[in-house]
């Protein structure tokens, strides 16, 4: 029986506080026991779309740990509430907490369609993939509402520059019709996050995500329309997902996924108070058992900094999660192979019949 202040419906069972502002906001127990009596709410659990103006939408991504070179992310925030999420921290900068604000104060950058086509037509830019949701998702709900992702795709479309997407929402499915038009020219990929064939376990680690039977749907429609599908079975988490990496990588793979990847979690900044704190409620009996699963990976903390090292872990769990990766790949792989997008139809497409003058 879950403890009764388990929040359902959420990751973050709480706000953490923001390490860049120096008061605190809390709710204190006689606050809520005089909400109680009076019958009110002590706090909003809405979600709320609060609109963001920023000047440049594409951004350089420096780590060496990540597989792409640039992203953008036309949301700040992510209702999923995936409770490991490691863009959790870059919601402080903001001025909001990385634990609740996060999954109910979404930033919307509507005007991201005309900041990327203005990016992409600069004189000075050269083609290279920009990956939709190199931080929060991109069909998260709030694209149901405001439709950015998919005028961001046209944009793509309009001046063949390759994109890829990384989501685990299905709603990907609804734009299936631009997607096949730029994978007509080779020009999008798309990682499709799956980290649990259970869905007792996603309910709980991705409260407001597709289905995992959704999530494979969606694998299998893309795949049959020849559209490249990785499968991001990440991140294992010991304890709690990792003892199915084979069997997931053998679903992606049996509808239709070319390649797959994993990490190892790792709880950096406030999200290890925020993962402590959610799995000493959400999972009590297991709790201490996986926080040393996870410290073990990382030299003893629950977070890792180190540059090609942070990801993978190290230790003998971290390499048992990496055996079975390379088993899965021989396994399930062998013979598959996750396509280049092209970067050389871009160029004319810029300033159109202009470069014959």
């Amino acid at each position: 029986m879950e403890p009764k202040e388990y929040q359902k419906g959420r990751g973050a069972q709480k706000n953490t506080p923001n390490q860049f502002l120096q008061q605190v906001y809390e709710i204190r127990e006689d606050f809520l026991e005089f909400c109680r009596l009076e019958g009110e709410e002590a706090e909003n659990n809405k979600t709320q779309y609060i609109p963001i103006f920023p000047k440049t939408i594409v951004n350089k991504v420096d780590s060496p740990d990540v597989g792409m070179l640039y992203s953008m992310n036309p949301y700040q925030g992510c209702e999923h509430g995936c409770i490991y999420c490691y863009a959790r921290n870059t919601h402080e900068y903001w001025g909001y907490s990385a634990g609740l604000d996060f999954e109910r104060r979404i930033l919307v950058k509507k005007a991201a369609p005309e900041l990327l086509e203005a990016k992409i037509k600069h004189k000075n830019w050269k083609a290279c993939t920009i990956v939709l949701s190199g931080n929060t998702d991109c069909y998260q709900p709030a694209e149901q509402k405001f439709e950015i992702t998919r005028k961001c795709l046209e944009v793509f479309l309009r001046y063949r520059h390759p994109v890829g997407i990384i989501t685990k929402n299905a709603l990907v499915l609804r734009d299936l019709d631009i997607l096949k038009e730029l994978n007509a020219h080779q020009l999008v990929g798309v990682n499709v996050s799956v980290t649990s064939l259970s869905e007792k376990t996603r309910r709980k680690l991705e409260p407001r995500t597709a289905s995992i039977q959704k999530r494979l749907k969606t694998i299998k429609v893309l795949s049959e329309n020849n559209i490249p599908v990785n499968a991001m079975l990440a991140p294992m988490i010991p304890g709690i997902n990792s003892h199915e990496l084979l069997p997931l990588a053998k679903a992606v793979a049996d509808h239709g996924a070319r390649s797959f990847a994993i990490t190892v979690v790792r709880l950096n900044g406030a999200i290890g108070q925020i993962f402590t704190d959610w799995i000493k409620k959400a999972m009590p009996d297991r709790a201490e058992k996986v926080l040393h699963l996870i410290q073990d990976c990382h030299g003893g903390s629950i977070n890792d900094s180190r540059f090609g090292i942070r990801s993978r872990g190290e230790g003998k769990v971290a390499q048992q999660i990496h055996d079975m990766t390379h088993l899965a790949r021989h396994k399930y792989f062998r013979d598959r192979q996750f396509p280049r997008l092209r970067t050389d139809l871009h160029e004319p497409y810029k300033n159109g019949q202009m470069k014959l003058f």
